[in-house]
């Protein structure tokens, strides 16, 4: 069975896109990485790149050139500072030569090399081909970006796509929801424990412990960053950044110096209804403007729904367990990430597979079961909170106007933390018993739904708002 850690799911990297943006980066990577196994590495004299389907039709707006260049030159997108992402661009531009892997040196033209083809290729609707040229002969690799950040490298000689991510055997598979219920009776654990368990049958919990600390003060700063940058996101959209704004009227008076010392300001103020709703939509917004203008974000699942579960995490610590502490981040984090691989492997994360439903809807899901468990909900519970969260999504379209993750993403990032908070609170109040769409039938009927939809609606901007809104309007 696959293995898809909690660290697969929620992943480090740089904005504007875990599929667009992440996923062709981690491929060049891996391109490279093939390319010296090969021993092909040094021998490389050309280049260039061709982009395919949705990578091509939105690429530009969610700068999946710039992540192909930031790959091929050897930038790691969990620490490469995000202020030298333009001069590494813009030295490429105009000196046209990329620093292959930080090692050597090639020509690159970055208008010529990098090729938009808008037809889509048979596996995939995210698909790219990287060719060298090595003494006059072409040697290509085709990947995909298929959601999340996760890449599949085509097989040419077995007609099939391998993934490229850490396969390994748990003890306690989960591929199902009821699979999960029932390691949990097994074991009498909540679900969150059993996934520690198969945590720690891959590396020790001092290991399982700092990384999931790295995710959220990743999380934290990123909203830190959102709450306190003015101005108008890139991209020419003008739009206008808005977690400065209403963080500004909502912190009052508190003072803090850093990240952590702003979370607790924020713990000691009161907190009434309308202003919970305000703070867990600035939260959100925080961290998608931060996503849009090629920030450092975790993708949870997606780049495109990366504020969802921060920002009902960060409703935890502010407004429901002011003495919570790093255990309930932990297991908060735990549950999402299962809750997260339970749609991947049943249905998808990527909104060019099955639209936005495949993004704010899993990550929706994901933080409504995790935040129920924090409640004090049973595993049962956990999970007719993400089938809540999920139902109440089917069918949401991927539309993004002028091809970037800002109208309609980064709001729907808001609405999708607010409906998770709902789906938590109508679980705590339901009897598992009386219950009629279990998490997996709602899983397979998000599968079938996204099947259903017309591709036009699955992050090529050629449907919805990205045609019926004129941009010389906005």
């Amino acid at each position: 069975m696959e293995c898809i850690s909690v660290f697969d799911m929620l992943k480090i990297g740089v904005g504007p896109s875990s599929s667009h943006t992440l996923g062709p980066w981690r491929a060049a990577e891996r391109w490279i990485k093939d390319l010296k196994e090969r021993k092909r590495f040094d021998k490389v004299e050309k280049i260039t790149v061709d982009l395919y389907g949705s990578l091509s039709l939105t690429g530009i707006g969610h700068a999946t050139d710039y992540a192909v260049i930031l790959g091929l030159n050897g930038a790691d997108p969990e620490r490469v500072p995000v202020d030298n992402i333009n001069t590494i661009i813009e030295d490429v531009k105009t000196n046209q030569v990329l620093m292959f892997n930080n090692e050597r040196e090639i020509p690159f033209d970055f208008k010529n090399d990098i090729v938009f083809n808008k037809k889509f290729l048979p596996f995939h609707s995210n698909g790219m081909e990287f060719t060298a040229l090595i003494k006059g002969k072409k040697f290509k690799s085709t990947y995909y970006s298929i959601g999340g950040g996760f890449v599949v490298q085509e097989e040419r000689k077995v007609s099939k796509a391998k993934e490229i991510t850490f396969y390994c055997t748990f003890p306690y598979p989960i591929s199902y929801g009821e699979e999960a219920l029932g390691f949990c009776k097994q074991l009498d654990l909540p679900i969150s424990g059993v996934v520690l368990e198969n945590e720690k049958s891959i590396r020790d919990e001092a290991t399982i412990d700092f990384e999931l600390k790295r995710i959220w003060n990743t999380m934290l700063e990123c909203m830190y960053t959102g709450c306190h940058t003015e101005g108008h996101l890139p991209g020419g959209l003008n739009v206008r950044r808005r977690a400065y704004d209403m963080h500004k009227i909502l912190i009052g008076d508190n003072t803090y110096e850093n990240p952590e010392e702003w979370l607790q300001s924020i713990r000691k103020s009161e907190v009434k209804f309308r202003q919970i709703l305000k703070w867990v939509s600035c939260f959100a917004l925080a961290v998608n403007e931060v996503n849009a203008s090629l920030g450092r974000v975790v993708t949870a699942p997606t780049n495109g729904s990366a504020g969802v579960i921060p920002s009902v995490l960060m409703y935890y610590l502010v407004i429901e367990n002011h003495e919570a502490d790093f255990e309930h981040i932990k297991k908060f984090l735990l549950v999402a990430g299962e809750i997260g691989s339970i749609f991947k492997k049943g249905a998808t994360i990527s909104a060019a597979m099955g639209g936005c439903q495949a993004e704010i809807g899993v990550s929706s899901a994901m933080a409504a079961g995790a935040l129920c468990e924090l409640l004090g909900g049973s595993p049962e519970q956990v999970l007719i909170a993400a089938e809540i969260a999920m139902e109440h999504h089917l069918g949401l379209t991927c539309d993004p106007i002028g091809g970037l993750v800002q109208i309609p993403c980064i709001e729907r990032n808001s609405m999708g933390a607010i409906k998770a908070i709902n789906a938590a609170e109508l679980a705590l109040g339901t009897d598992p018993a009386n219950v009629k769409v279990p998490l997996d039938k709602v899983v397979s009927t998000m599968w079938e739904t996204a099947k259903d939809m017309s591709s036009k609606y699955k992050e090529t901007s050629e449907g919805g708002l990205a045609v019926g809104v004129n941009l010389t309007d906005c």
